[in-house]
């Protein structure tokens, strides 16, 4: 046998090992799909389902009002105040571990409803619950995204996940009735377990490992993450104390106060620090802020209409309960039909054009809204479809802009970042139109029966709120359409 240095000849090279190779259809990524679409389907249908069975939750386990509120306000508030924290944990030891992780913790919460029997028990559940989300939620976006290298494939596959979830919003108060009238209320929560092994069997089997080049292993910034939780915790909690106690009580005021510290403390904090939990240099860019905004303005329209019209339909007009879930029906056929429509769409507009044209269109529905929602169920109706059909695309292309302009290593921080703004601009749109209401309306907003002035009283503070919001929204827009076409002209 010749050796290398009888022969001269210099030894062959190992192989370098090759990345794997990303799906070219979404067929070819339908087992990862599928598991990422379970985490999507869970988030929309946990509170949905949930909420339908309070009544018969509260009558089973003696609640009082207060409790009942917290059982799903304390997994909005958890939820909303860890996803920084846990997207920035994500994109340090891998989005796809954090994600198995999560959906774990989602099937023991779900398993323990079983054995709930008082009200504290159900919130401390919901607790957890709100725990496994903020680590499922942004990673089923990040990792979506990062199956695919195409845009076109990305908002396909963004497209199939949320319409996933929407159907299960659309059917969960349906669904959850018809248990309820068979089966104890805890089923409707024990449905999360073979969800989550769904979810976690997908992404498992469908997903590889993350590559470390991928990652980034800068410290977590501890001090960071606890100042943007709490931040984003007040800011939650502050729209329900405004609307519990009013404008007039001290505590809604004292959390508002602690909302703008905190935030003040934050970015104190994430200019100074050596390893930032968020760079703030990455929200800068143009792709990012324009993202951010557009998301912004559609949470900020879209709850504030929700929480107007529901009013509206039920304390002005006096319908039942079945009949305003009746009356929301063209928003829902929107919000499912319309996914057929957004690849054609964004295709036709690009990224870019899609997501200021589909936020103005949520932003138009408000307004309509404000201006003509006190003339007849036809305007409601019109403002439900143009407020669904912008937030369809928006929904989609504005979480994959923020992550088209944030470094690999930043995609999960940037997908909770879209979930953040989302979250944080619905509990302010409850908060303004919860105080216009408190500041104008005279006497009980839920008595049996107003009088002439009341109902005048209620149609000024509607129209005040929902131009307030369209206002803030309409600014939003246009800031995120300026820095839209920085990005598309090159600008930073």
């Amino acid at each position: 046998m010749r050796t290398h240095d009888e022969t001269g000849t210099a030894p062959t090279p190992a192989p370098a090992p090759t990345a794997p190779t990303k799906p070219r259809s979404l067929r070819e990524a339908r087992v990862a799909l599928a598991g990422l679409s379970a985490v999507f389907l869970f988030e929309m249908l946990d509170n949905s389902v949930l909420n339908v069975a309070l009544p018969t939750i509260g009558r089973q386990t003696h609640a009082s009002a207060t409790a009942l509120q917290w059982v799903t306000g304390v997994y909005a508030v958890v939820f909303g105040g860890l996803m920084l924290g846990f997207g920035a944990v994500a994109d340090r030891f891998g989005r796809r571990r954090v994600m198995l992780a999560g959906l774990v913790l989602l099937g023991v919460a779900s398993l323990a409803t079983a054995f709930v029997t008082t009200p504290g028990q159900l919130i401390a559940v919901r607790a957890v619950t709100g725990v496994a989300a903020a680590m499922t939620t942004p990673g089923s976006m990040a990792l979506a995204f990062r199956l695919f290298d195409e845009d076109g494939l990305r908002v396909r596959a963004t497209t199939l996940i949320s319409t996933v979830g929407l159907a299960g919003l659309a059917v969960g108060p349906t669904v959850g009735g018809l248990v309820l009238a068979v089966a104890p209320w805890q089923v409707l929560l024990l449905v999360n377990v073979p969800v989550a092994a769904l979810a976690f069997l997908g992404v498992r089997g469908g997903i590889a490992p993350d590559d470390p080049a991928g990652l980034h292993r800068d410290p977590v910034d501890v001090a960071g993450a606890l100042l943007g939780t709490a931040t984003v915790v007040a800011a939650l909690v502050s729209p329900t104390l405004f609307v519990d106690r009013g404008a007039g009580s001290l505590a809604p005021w004292a959390a508002t106060a602690a909302v703008a510290a905190g935030a003040v403390s934050f970015v104190l904090r994430e200019r100074t620090a050596r390893h930032p939990l968020l760079e703030l240099r990455l929200l800068a860019a143009p792709l990012v802020s324009s993202g951010l905004a557009f998301k912004a303005a559609a949470g900020l329209a879209t709850a504030g209409l929700g929480y107007l019209v529901t009013l509206r339909l039920q304390l002005d007009w006096g319908w039942s309960p079945a009949h305003a879930a009746l009356g929301m029906l063209p928003q829902v056929a929107v919000l499912l039909a319309g996914g057929a429509f957004v690849r054609p769409f964004v295709e036709r507009a690009g990224l870019e054009r899609a997501a200021w044209l589909s936020a103005s269109a949520v932003v138009a529905g408000l307004a309509v809204y404000a201006v003509l929602g006190g003339y007849g169920y036809g305007w409601v109706a019109l403002a439900l479809v143009l407020v669904a059909a912008g937030m369809r695309v928006v929904g989609v292309v504005a979480g994959v802009n923020v992550m088209r302009g944030l470094p690999e290593s930043r995609t999960t921080i940037g997908a909770a970042l879209v979930d953040t703004a989302s979250e944080v601009t619905s509990g302010a749109a409850v908060t303004v139109s919860g105080t216009v209401l408190a500041a104008l309306f005279t006497g009980s907003l839920a008595g049996s029966r107003w009088s002439a002035r009341q109902t005048a009283e209620f149609q000024e503070a509607t129209t005040v709120a929902g131009l307030a919001l369209t206002v803030v929204a309409a600014a939003l827009v246009g800031w995120g359409t300026a820095r839209a076409r920085r990005a598309t002209h090159g600008g930073g």
